[in-house]
């Protein structure tokens, strides 16, 4: 596995060409990007720009509006194929997306049917350019509460949504925080193969909070206070072989506050913190 870059999720605001020059100077191994953004530039020009700079594409947010009306799902459907071609011609094969714990309007079944049919259709495309759909489930009890239908909030639920779609690449999105937050263990890895895990998030929870009383967007960098087990949580990816990108997504008001580079530079030392952590360098 390798330390990947998502300026947007700490706070920094970048295109592509400034994140592939801020993950070089600070020494992540990939970035995420906007597909879109690539096939402005050329995916050539682009492929070689991340080669110069000895960076991978790491994963992109699936363009696909799942969640709208069937025109808007039909008619980001039809760009899915071109956008997905760019992503697998530099060398991407990873994309995902998160799934609500809840709905307002559809009970249970109806709305894993109705995610089974649509996410699909998005990863059929997917599948013909060999990228993977990572599908991440949100785990903090206070997040599902709100709504009247409680839905998919764990692992194990959503790896059942993952085989229902059938189509044999989708797999998780696996936060260190929802899986805190939803009850894992590091058992769970017992029961994971390399096959199960497709993209990473790592951070940390505020200290002196009861689990379920935990807020999804309050959080802490990875390694910050101990609260989540990310030694086993790294331990157990290693063991499975897992081999693709890990990204922090604190949610860190300190870290927004901080100049550009001051925020680059700790969340690459916290990513180094808990690669030490683990006894992975």
């Amino acid at each position: 596995m390798y330390r990947a870059l998502n300026p947007g999720a700490i706070g920094v605001k970048a295109g592509f060409l400034r994140a592939v020059e801020l993950a070089s100077k600070f020494g992540f191994e990939g970035i995420y990007f906007n597909p879109t953004e690539v096939a402005e530039i050329g995916a050539a020009k682009a492929d070689t720009i991340l080669g110069n700079h000895y960076l991978k594409a790491a994963g992109f947010s699936l363009p696909v509006n799942y969640r709208k009306t069937d025109a808007e799902l039909q008619e980001s459907i039809a760009r899915l194929p071109a956008l997905a071609e760019v992503a697998a011609k530099i060398g991407c094969l990873r994309c995902s997306t998160f799934i609500a714990p809840g709905s307002n309007e559809l009970p249970f079944k109806e709305n894993f049917d109705l995610l089974r049919r649509r996410l699909g259709e998005a990863a059929k495309i997917l599948a013909r350019y060999k990228i993977r759909l990572a599908l991440e489930f949100i785990g903090p009890k206070t997040s599902r509460v709100r709504f009247k239908h409680e839905f998919i909030y764990n692992a194990g639920g959503m790896l059942d949504l993952c085989k229902a779609i059938g189509t044999g690449n989708v797999g998780l999105l696996l936060d260190c925080w929802h899986w805190y937050t939803s009850g894992g263990t590091p058992k769970d890895f017992d029961r994971w193969s390399k096959e199960n895990i497709v993209d990473v998030h790592v951070n940390d929870a505020p200290a002196g909070i009861p689990v379920d009383q935990q807020i999804d967007n309050i959080r802490r960098l990875p390694g910050e206070t101990g609260v989540i087990d990310i030694k086993s949580f790294l331990r157990g990816l290693k063991k499975i072989g897992y081999d693709g990108p890990v990204m922090v997504e604190p949610f860190s008001e300190r870290l927004r506050k901080m100049k550009e580079e001051d925020a680059l530079q700790t969340t690459r030392e916290s990513l180094d913190k808990i690669w030490r952590i683990a006894g992975l360098t």
